[in-house]
């Protein structure tokens, strides 16, 4: 019996191409796309971007008050305020502040943020000064930072003090309170320091002036006021105090080494409040400023002659 092996060969030949065709076919057949209905997958948490979803930007959440911005009687924050130097600025208690602002931690404020500066209901465009409310004045030693009472002697408010001079308060029988200040005009000035000036006001570089001495010596209050801070938490400052006078004037003392009052203390011109020292600073000096409504102005426009 004959085998025909080339036609077996063929045949074989046209059943492999036939099944490679298939194959083809059928490969062909799974690459091509399917229409089938979205995956909705019920385990992804809302809000979650599952992995290679697009991701949608979520709207920027409006800074507090910024519907205020540029308003009179609002401050924005820039980068680097605290909210004692937001107080600064703005000539108020940085504690008002944040009362009018209800913000509980001071240490958080946010770039952008925008304070209310004066208190609600206020007129904004007044520049009126008002009294301090009185309070009754400790009467201490020096040391502690208070003039020393003086039987019989007039009221500190009626006569400049002498330069580097403690003002003495009225004797214990009088009353004992600062006086009401109706006008900025009627704010007695003092000189801060008995040292000379080393450096004059300029607005653009020292908002204020420098005062040379030594370590130690006496820095006094340069009105009658109220303390609203003592610290070191305004940078640039170094341990430092101010002084609110009415609600137009306050004044600052920088660099000091000691510090003699605390916070909310009523003071009279010519007190002793503080030592002269370096804090924050390259030498021994004390940094005097007066701000009218928050602004730096020149302390030597209204201190008298010396």
């Amino acid at each position: 019996m004959m085998i025909n092996l080339s036609t077996d060969n063929a045949r074989m030949r046209t059943g492999t191409s036939t099944l490679l065709l298939a194959l083809a076919a059928l490969l062909g057949a799974c690459a091509a796309p399917l229409h089938k209905a979205p995956v909705e997958d019920r385990n992804a948490r809302p809000g979650i971007a599952l992995v290679g979803a697009p991701v949608v930007a979520e709207t920027a959440k409006p800074l507090p008050g910024a519907e205020n911005a540029g308003k009179p009687g609002y401050y924005t924050v820039k980068p680097g305020d605290t909210l004692i130097r937001v107080g600064l600025e703005s000539g108020q208690n940085w504690r008002d502040v944040a009362r009018w602002n209800s913000i509980d931690n001071p240490n958080l404020l946010e770039v952008g943020q925008v304070l209310r500066v004066v208190a609600p209901g206020a007129d904004v465009t007044a520049t009126t000064a008002r009294a301090v409310p009185p309070t009754k004045v400790e009467t201490r030693s020096l040391d502690s930072g208070a003039a020393a009472p003086v039987a019989g002697a007039a009221s500190a408010a009626a006569a400049p003090a002498p330069v580097g001079a403690a003002v003495p308060v009225a004797a214990a029988t009088a009353p004992t309170s600062v006086a009401a200040v109706a006008r900025d005009e009627e704010v007695a000035w003092a000189w801060p320091a008995a040292g000379s000036v080393a450096l004059p006001f300029d607005e653009a570089r020292s908002k204020g002036l420098v005062f040379a001495g030594k370590a130690g010596d006496p820095v006094f209050a340069a009105s009658d006021g109220r303390v609203i801070y003592v610290g070191s938490g305004v940078r640039g400052y170094g341990n430092l105090v101010i002084v609110k006078h009415n609600n137009t004037y306050l004044t600052a003392y920088a660099h000091n080494q000691t510090l003699l009052v605390k916070e909310d203390q009523v003071v009279r011109r010519g007190q002793k409040i503080a030592e002269m020292g370096s804090s924050d600073a390259e030498r021994v000096q004390l940094h005097f400023e007066i701000r009218k409504l928050g602004k730096p102005i020149d302390p030597a426009r209204l201190l008298p002659p010396r």
